[in-house]
């Protein structure tokens, strides 16, 4: 049998509560208080990390007392969910101040422009970031739940568009395809459990469980554990299905605003969304994707659109153990779910710096190669997007068939757009199997450094 993941956690049954009532509220509490405060921000730390915390605040204190303060304060400050547990509990969270500016900023801008400048690209460009975004999103999560093909050959596979050859290429196309119909028109639906299996379904359409079975909605006394891969160890056994089942009509009116009477930020509440489901596990695979996907379902549909730029499971897969730890301080430290939104939070900003230093150095490469192009060799709007595509991707390739569908032209025109920057010296012809491909060479490289 595998061994269990427990967190471990200070013995705090003998603790003078009254000590360390006044201990918050004498002439020294306003320092303990902020003491507290730099445990909850800019990251919201448990004992694990909290016990090697020095210099302590208050010397009369021993650190599990100082930690009993730290329960005290966040429970007193905390707000009820409508997330329950299999025991009958609620998660509960707590609005930190540094949220406010954040939110701020985003709702300020929720046409996007948060994170692109409307002046400068056009309905195209702006097209061309999302398919980016979704692209990225789609193997990062799909490589978080076992997908084992790199990066560079996903988006080769993707943008060539032919057909999945294994069992992580089919886990990349459904992730693909589905963010794209969220795009294209599932953001519009209203939550049912008849949308929600059927997006089930197509995150995991041609696949099989470890088990080698079609991924299903789970059955009575059927176990469903999430281990580590590497270890067995145990980090969360789903609950019972009778109680999932009466839990998924809850999520779907949580899901469509008609549960909470008092307002939840929508990043928040896409974030609860994302944990609520994966708490639950309903299916026998898929749970993860499923979970992240219907994040941005519920972001879309309230008019996030900005953030299909944003593939957050990219920054998620470079901090797999956090991601997992997250799920369970928030399972074990008293239904704390403040540790799940703290970490999702944080790894959107790092997504959306990471997203704007991409736009800048994009943004400040294709004005260089713009000029130059324009000026000395007449090509085309296509031609010149095909280039910057290029840039920078050495197994980057197209052929007459993908940039006649990407850019809606005939055959004919396709072919003397590459024909001619073939001419050029740009792109260099090889034949892969029965097709031509045209690949970028080092000449685009010095276009953009001119």
């Amino acid at each position: 049998m595998s061994e269990y993941f427990s967190l471990d956690k200070p013995n705090l049954k003998n603790i003078d509560v009254k000590k360390v009532t006044e201990a918050l509220f004498n002439s020294e509490g306003q320092k303990l208080r902020g003491f507290i405060d730099s445990l909850n921000e800019p990251d919201y730390l448990f004992w694990d990390k909290v016990k090697y915390k020095e210099p302590l605040p208050n010397k009369d204190l021993t650190k599990e007392e100082l930690w009993q303060t730290v329960k005290m304060m966040r429970h007193i400050t905390s707000i009820n969910t409508i997330i329950k547990n299999e025991k009958g509990g609620f998660f509960t969270w707590l609005k930190l101040p540094q949220l406010e500016k954040f939110f701020h900023e985003v709702d300020m801008n929720t046409g996007g422009e948060l994170f692109v400048l409307k002046s400068d690209f056009d309905k195209a460009t702006k097209q061309k970031l999302i398919s980016r975004g979704v692209m990225e999103e789609a193997i990062a999560s799909s490589q978080l739940e076992g997908a084992s093909t790199s990066r560079r050959l996903a988006k080769q596979f993707l943008r060539e568009g032919r057909k999945p050859r294994n069992e992580s290429e089919k886990m990349i196309l459904n992730n693909y395809l589905s963010m794209k119909a969220i795009e294209d028109g599932y953001k519009d639906k209203k939550m049912s459990l008849s949308l929600l299996y059927e997006l089930h379904g197509s995150i995991t359409k041609d696949t099989l469980t470890p088990e080698g079975e079609v991924p299903r909605l789970r059955n009575k006394g059927e176990d469903i554990f999430v281990v580590d891969r590497t270890t067995g160890i145990i980090y969360h056994k789903a609950p019972d299905i009778d109680f999932v089942k009466e839990e998924l009509e809850r999520f779907v009116k949580f899901a469509n605003d008609e549960l909470d009477d008092s307002f939840i930020h929508p990043i928040v509440k896409a974030i609860m969304i994302h944990f609520w489901i994966a708490y639950l596990h309903p299916f026998t695979d898929g749970n993860g994707r499923l979970a992240r996907l219907l994040f941005y379902w519920y972001l879309l549909k309230n008019g996030y659109w900005a953030f299909a730029y944003l593939p957050i499971s990219k920054i998620i897969k470079k901090s797999p153990k956090q991601y997992s730890m997250a799920y369970v301080y928030s399972e074990q430290d008293d239904n704390d779910l403040t540790y799940f939104i703290d970490y999702n939070i944080a790894k959107i900003k790092m997504a959306v710096k990471e997203f704007k230093t991409y736009l800048h150095e994009q943004t400040e490469a294709n004005k260089v190669m713009n000029k130059v192009v324009r000026t000395n060799y007449d090509l085309n709007d296509r031609q010149i997007r095909l280039l910057q595509y290029l840039h920078g991707d050495s197994e980057a390739r197209t052929s007459i068939k993908i940039h006649s569908s990407i850019n809606q032209i005939t055959r004919k025109t396709a072919t003397q757009d590459l024909k001619k920057l073939a001419a050029l010296g740009f792109l260099d012809i090889k034949q892969v199997g029965r097709k031509l491909h045209y690949f970028a060479n080092k000449k685009i490289e010095k276009l953009f450094k001119q």
